[in-house]
């Protein structure tokens, strides 16, 4: 049951920085995502070699992904005033 959520885990952060890479250069949340994006490579990285992620690396990353919506949405809000 682990394994499988941690297939799931390491799915949701592929796909969370995959959206976070094609945020508008315009926007003004654009440098944050890259930096973001850059820790979530890092543990997708360590994921995909295979590491088990201790307690505090977890709650590492599930701060990481948590931001990452914030991001996005406040990003999708932006778009939605300039209409």
């Amino acid at each position: 049951m682990k394994r499988v959520r941690a297939d799931k885990d390491l799915e949701l952060t592929r796909q969370l920085a995959n959206r976070l890479e094609h945020l508008s250069v315009d926007s003004t949340y654009a440098h944050r995502a890259s930096g973001l994006r850059g820790s979530l490579l890092r543990y997708i990285e360590r994921m995909e070699a295979g590491e088990q992620l201790d307690d505090g690396a977890k709650a590492g990353l599930e701060e990481l992904v948590q931001d990452g919506y914030t991001i996005l949405e406040m990003a999708a809000k932006e778009i939605g005033a300039k209409r």
